[in-house]
This record gives C-alpha cells, sequence and structure tokens, in this order.
C-alpha cells in the first residue's frame, strides 16, 4: 500500500511538472505580451527565476515606455542576480537606475550593481580590477545614499575588498622575500605600510622588514653594510615602539641582536684599520 501510495505521489508531481513545462513552452511561443508579463511575475514571486527571465527577455522590447517597463527591467536584472549571473546583473541594474533615476527601486538596483561587482570579485591571488570596480561602486552608493538601510551593510562590503586588496599587496611585498631579493623586499615592504598602515597584515609586514634588511646588510659590500645594519637598527625600533606585544617581537629581538653583532666586528675591524 506504501509502495502504491508513493508511486501515485510520484506520477502526480510528474504529470504537473510536465504540464508546467508544456504550459511554459506555449507561453513562449505565443504573442500574448500581458499574459507573458503576469507569468513572468508569478514566476518571480514563486523564485523561479530562470523562467521569469526567459519570459520578461522576449517581452521587454515590446513594452518600452509602458507602465509595466521600470518594473519588468528591475526584476529582470534581479533574475540574473538570483540565479548568480553578477556580470549580466550589474549590467542591467546599472542600465535601470542610469535609465530610471528617479525610481523608486533606484536605489536599491544601485546598491546591487555595487553587490553584483562584490560577488564577483575573484580571490585575492588573481587581477584585482574587479575589486576596485565594486569598491568605487558601493563608495558611490553610500556618498549617494548616506542614510541607507543599506549604508551597514555597504561599509561592510567595502571592508571585505578593502582587506582581499590588504592581502593581495602584502602577498607580493612578500614574494620578493620569499624569493629572496631583500632589497626589493624592504621597499616592498616600507611602500605596503606606508599605503596601508591599519592593514591586519602590518604587523607582520614591519617584522618582515626589520629581517630583509637584515639579510640585505649580510650581502652587502663590506663598505655599505654599516649604514645598512644600521637601517635594521632603526626599523626593530619602529617595530617594537608600533608593536610592543607583537607575536614577532622574539624574532625581531633575534634580528635585532645579529645586527648588533655585525656592527661590533664592523666597528672593531675600523678602530684595527685606522
Amino acid at each position: 500500500m506504501k509502495i502504491s501510495f508513493f508511486h501515485t505521489v510520484a506520477l502526480i508531481g510528474l504529470l504537473l511538472f510536465s504540464t508546467g513545462c508544456s504550459n511554459f513552452q506555449k507561453l513562449l511561443k505565443s504573442n500574448k505580451v500581458d499574459e507573458k508579463y503576469t507569468a513572468a511575475i508569478s514566476y518571480y514571486e514563486k523564485e523561479d527565476y530562470y523562467r521569469a527571465n526567459q519570459l520578461l527577455e522576449q517581452i521587454l522590447p515590446l513594452i518600452t515606455g509602458s507602465e509595466q517597463s521600470e518594473k519588468a527591467k528591475f526584476i529582470f536584472a534581479d533574475t540574473y542576480f538570483k540565479q548568480g549571473d553578477y556580470l549580466l546583473s550589474a549590467f542591467h541594474f546599472k542600465s535601470f537606475y542610469e535609465t530610471y533615476p528617479r525610481s523608486p527601486l533606484a536605489e536599491e538596483a544601485m546598491f546591487l550593481y555595487a553587490k553584483s561587482n562584490y560577488n564577483s570579485s575573484p580571490g585575492y591571488e588573481q587581477d584585482q580590477t574587479t575589486t576596485l570596480a565594486a569598491i568605487e561602486a558601493l563608495q558611490e552608493y553610500l556618498l549617494r545614499y548616506p542614510t541607507s538601510a543599506r549604508t551597514e551593510e555597504a561599509n561592510k562590503l567595502v571592508e571585505d575588498l578593502f582587506k582581499k586588496l590588504d592581502r593581495k599587496a602584502f602577498d607580493n611585498a612578500k614574494l620578493y622575500y620569499n624569493i629572496r631579493y631583500y632589497r626589493s623586499a624592504v621597499v616592498a615592504f616600507q611602500n605596503f605600510l606606508k599605503e596601508n598602515p591599519a592593514s591586519p597584515y602590518s604587523e607582520e609586514a614591519a617584522y618582515l622588514r626589520v629581517d630583509a634588511q637584515y639579510m640585505f646588510a649580510q650581502e652587502s659590500v663590506p663598505g655599505k653594510q654599516q649604514e645598512r645594519y644600521d637601517q635594521v637598527i632603526d626599523f626593530y625600533q619602529a617595530f617594537v615602539d608600533q608593536y610592543p606585544d607583537s607575536k614577532f617581537k622574539r624574532n625581531a629581538e633575534q634580528v635585532y641582536e645579529k645586527a648588533l653583532a655585525e656592527l661590533t666586528k664592523i666597528k672593531a675591524a675600523n678602530q684595527q684599520n685606522s
């Protein structure tokens, strides 16, 4: 009995699905614009974004300038967003708020345009052109709608994107350190600390600058070593002043002590030669 019951339910479900598909296909082939519009809204409200999108794509050119057009274009953009096609949702949301700047939906469209770019932003290790575009879009949104209910979310999205850029910049600097191009590493860490003083990676960058400078001094010709070991001391002092409780403090102290030992040797050698 149970098997028969479940088979019956499955059969009914299959028939309903087949009927739904058949009706949708007939609607797609029809010329009834109003019916297509009504069905598209219904599909959208039922979260069937694919079918809503297909119908709206057909009728949008036919309803331009009508009362239905504004709502239809917003929903059309949103069907792409809901399906995760953020490149197309960004394109259509931008088109919407540029076409209807005074629409009650313009603010939401602008936010979803920015969020589409945010969702398209790749991992930090890849090219960050889309990330920069997302930051620009979110900042423009915040300027235009400073009292929006979405302000907190928009600021959080901007913060996330800047963290990604920080990680990208830090890894670019660290790459020189990892491949032992210590002079370039020092310059890169200097630039990173100058441009990203509040970054969560600044502490590690400050420590690595100390170590990279020490390694650079070691590799230098004798006539340049003293001034470059002196720079290690300066970098170390700046590091401990800014991060007195750093988890890298002990490692930095070891580098500092080695630099002092090297300076002692250099000064002793200079005294013997004078």
